[in-house]
């Protein structure tokens, strides 16, 4: 687990004023991966109940930017944090329960893939998700989804 002073070491090295709510939101999104911004929320909250809502988008915002945290937005989903930055792995997301896990680069180094026509790009990074369904999902029962009865017409004689 990341301490305080470890913390605020990274605030500082990121060039980034530490902050309760700096702190509190770092923290956060080092001990839960992929919160969404509710998530972090509600979690700094339990700390800083006084935190306003537009407070921790500010410091998701500068986490982001200065590099200490990076922001996934999967396809049909809010946007979601993590603090494992630098190292161009990708994720994995259930198509039934919503679960998020990383997965390490497909091959190599970053940026691991390579386009089949740069069009004049330096790729650095290659963003990959793969979409599926988790083992707790595949195992479960198939739950039958029920048919919508549509009313039935009148005929009039």
């Amino acid at each position: 687990m990341t301490t305080p002073p470890d913390l605020e070491q990274e605030l500082r090295s990121a060039a980034l004023r530490v902050t309760r709510p700096r702190l509190a939101v770092l923290g956060v999104v080092r001990a839960h991966p992929h919160a969404t911004t509710d998530t972090v929320l509600r979690l700094v909250r339990e700390q800083l109940p006084e935190v306003s809502h537009q407070a921790v988008y500010d410091v998701l915002r500068a986490l982001t930017s200065s590099g200490l945290v990076r922001r996934i937005e999967p396809s049909g989903s809010v946007a979601r944090y993590e603090s494992r930055v630098g190292d161009n792995h990708h994720h994995l997301v259930c198509r039934s329960c919503g679960v998020i896990v990383d997965v390490d680069c497909a091959i190599g180094e970053a940026p691991c893939l390579t386009p089949s026509a740069d069009r004049g790009f330096v790729v650095d990074e290659a963003e990959v998700i793969y979409w599926g369904r988790c083992a707790a999902c595949v195992a479960a029962p198939a739950t039958p989804h029920p048919v919508p009865q549509l009313p039935v017409p009148q005929l009039h004689a």
